[in-house]
């Protein structure tokens, strides 16, 4: 279902901040996920631990959940929220080859955490990417998107595929 109106719009055309003052707060959850691809050997150096740069699964972890507590600093119109939950996985895939990553986000709020999870699999992407774009700058960061939302008003989205 397509919205009426873009709700960050106001009368006049000018960007405004959404009045959620008066929501209920409800239980709201949403997962995203996003992909590195890489060649097989920078994966292989990424899972056996022997980047230069560290521990890239874990400062990528942390790197994403971070990002999601600062969505609204970093995106506009944004609503500072208190989390109650981040979590970040990453898992190799070695079909693409690269890092398959998922966020799932959670808060008991008047408006929803979508950004907040598609901003940590981003930035957990970048941080995959800049942490061993020594070995290989051609990696490529793909299929960022939601997969799925629950709660509020607009009520449950799962993606197709």
């Amino acid at each position: 279902m397509v919205a009426k109106k873009l709700t960050h719009i106001g009368k006049s055309g000018e960007a405004r901040m959404v009045d959620v003052s008066e929501k209920d707060a409800t239980a709201r959850v949403a997962i995203a996920e996003g992909r590195v691809q890489m060649s097989k050997a920078t994966l292989d150096l990424v899972l056996k631990g022997n980047a230069k740069k560290g521990d890239v699964l874990g400062v990528a972890r942390l790197a994403g959940i971070m990002a999601a507590k600062r969505t609204h600093e970093l995106i506009p119109l944004c609503h500072p929220l208190a989390l109650s939950k981040v979590v970040v996985d990453i898992e190799p895939d070695r079909k693409l080859p690269g890092l398959s990553v998922r966020a799932t986000v959670k808060v008991k709020g008047p408006t929803g955490v979508e950004m907040e999870a598609l901003t940590a699999v981003s930035v957990a992407c970048l941080t995959i990417y800049d942490m061993v774009k020594a070995v290989e700058r051609g990696m490529r960061i793909e299929g960022i998107r939601l997969v799925e939302k629950l709660g509020g008003k607009s009520g449950h989205y799962r993606a197709k595929g």
